[in-house]
């Protein structure tokens, strides 16, 4: 693969886009843009910038748990989408790191 990008997008679980939640949106989205793949995953305890701690713990049930994308990709497709992806993310945490890819599919 050429340069490749690591994009995570932070999220809560709460938030919308279009009447759907945001990072069911974000999923599809990303594959109608051509993008190799994405992992959705929950975070079990957080906060973001407005300092609001949101866990999983069963006596401190919080609804709006951390959502985490992660994207990997060729460099300049990850670089050309991250103008839209800031517009559909109200608020959150967008960010790309350079990565190698070591494997990416089957093998043939």
């Amino acid at each position: 693969m050429d340069k490749s990008k690591l994009l995570k997008i932070y999220i809560g679980e709460n938030e919308r886009y279009k009447d759907t939640s945001l990072y069911r949106y974000l999923v599809r989205w990303l594959k109608e843009n051509g993008l190799g793949g994405v992992t959705v995953s929950r975070g079990i305890e957080g906060y973001g910038q407005d300092k609001i701690l949101h866990t999983a713990r069963l006596l401190e049930l919080s609804s709006d748990l951390p959502m985490v994308l992660e994207v990997v990709d060729q460099a300049d497709k990850i670089e050309a989408i991250i103008p839209n992806i800031c517009q559909i993310v109200p608020k959150g945490l967008v960010f790309t790191v350079d990565v190698e890819v070591h494997k990416y599919g089957k093998n043939p």
